[in-house]
């Protein structure tokens, strides 16, 4: 296994683990946005309030993208066992 092959498995590897977390991290972040915004306007300093907010938000995300992050899973997971020759040697 040469070191460039290295490189490059874990630069898939990252790539993947940031586009399957985008998808939640965006909705999370504009659930808080959007309830900080709130807080601002009406004057509100509850800290505990964004929570339900965001973990629904990340729960519909979930929800909506759980089929296309479980096709990159096996997608990338396929290419890894069908590329396994060239790892191990």
């Amino acid at each position: 296994m040469t070191p460039e092959l290295v490189v490059e498995l874990v630069q898939r590897t990252i790539e993947v683990a940031i586009l399957l977390a985008a998808p939640i991290l965006g909705a999370s972040l504009a659930a808080g946005l959007l309830v900080s915004l709130f807080q601002a306007v009406t004057q509100i300093n509850e800290s505990t309030l964004t929570f339900l907010p965001k973990i629904l938000a990340a729960g519909v995300a979930l929800a909506f993208f759980l089929p296309w992050m479980v096709s990159m899973v096996i997608g990338f997971a396929s290419k890894i066992l069908t590329n396994l020759a060239l790892y191990v040697s």
